[in-house]
């Protein structure tokens, strides 16, 4: 038996009941063995990655309980990150630290999340 107790009103199986953060919390899941991939063959592009992937699921984190401008600023943030996030994994590919089919559900959860950011700032 579960010594935990679950509240009715929290999220259940890992959910946080905010879609957006849901979904960036999925792709930094999938992207993780590509990034493991690429740092060893580049330790300072995969730690980059890393830091962008971290910084886009922190920034939707932290822009969820904000108010007004602050919000869409932080979403903003949290955008450009996620371009830096893409960019980098495209950048693995080119030079083929990692294949494409192991970038595949990486990039299409992070374009998800991408068009939530354009909607969440604008």
């Amino acid at each position: 038996m579960n010594d935990e107790i679950q509240r009715d009103d929290e999220p259940r199986a890992g959910r946080t009941g905010f879609e957006a953060l849901d979904v960036a919390l999925e792709m930094a899941e999938a992207v993780a063995p590509a990034i493991a991939r690429i740092d060893a063959r580049d330790k300072s592009l995969a730690d980059q990655t890393r830091r962008a992937v971290q910084s886009v699921v922190l920034n939707i984190a932290e822009s969820w309980k904000r108010q007004g401008r602050d919000r869409a600023h932080g979403f903003r943030v949290a955008s450009g990150s996620g371009e830096e996030a893409r960019t980098a994994l495209r950048l693995a590919k080119a030079w083929g630290y990692a294949p494409a089919s192991m970038l595949e559900t990486p990039l299409a959860l992070l374009d998800r999340v991408m068009a939530m950011l354009w909607r969440l700032a604008h």
